[in-house]
């Protein structure tokens, strides 16, 4: 590691902390030549990921993008951030473990669909209803029969009182 002060290649490290929940290492460094401390820091390289939407076009994979939508879907409802934030993590280490270096936005948004049945029907359906861009009722009924068949919403029965 170069020392910023005099440019001298040589350095030892005096200290090593863990930040960012173990993503990144902290080191204090000494420079061997002018003895001025510096701090660097170690991260892990990621290659990174694309994400092909329906046009074609690319742009870079973005978590947040993925976080701000699920927030959205879950709006006033009663799931919390730690799951909202675990979804996410789960996602990104899928889409990473996966190992490609492009991956579809129908593929990320199915993955967003699955997490959210799990966590929460009205989230799944908001975000459904939003990915799937359901044109009219009956589209949106479709799917709510299906969630229905699969046992993910438990139907209700109502006695009509006289």
């Amino acid at each position: 590691m170069k020392c910023m002060y005099c440019g001298y290649t040589e350095s030892k490290v005096i200290d090593s902390r863990s930040t960012d929940e173990g993503r990144t290492i902290r080191r204090r460094r000494e420079c061997m030549q002018c003895g001025k401390r510096f701090t660097t820091y170690e991260t892990i390289e990621t290659t990174p990921v694309l994400v092909v939407k329906n046009g074609g076009n690319r742009q870079a994979f973005d978590p947040n993008k993925i976080k701000n939508g699920i927030i959205k879907a879950c709006e006033k409802r009663p799931v919390s951030m730690y799951k909202i934030e675990k979804l996410v993590e789960d996602i990104k280490k899928q889409i990473y473990n996966s190992l490609e270096q492009e991956i579809t936005s129908k593929q990320i948004g199915e993955m967003v669909m699955e997490g959210l049945r799990q966590i929460d029907e009205v989230a799944y359906v908001r975000y459904a209803s939003v990915y799937r861009s359901f044109t009219d009722i009956s589209s949106f009924m479709s799917e709510l029969e299906t969630l229905m068949q699969e046992g993910k919403i438990k139907k209700t029965d109502r006695k009509d009182e006289e």
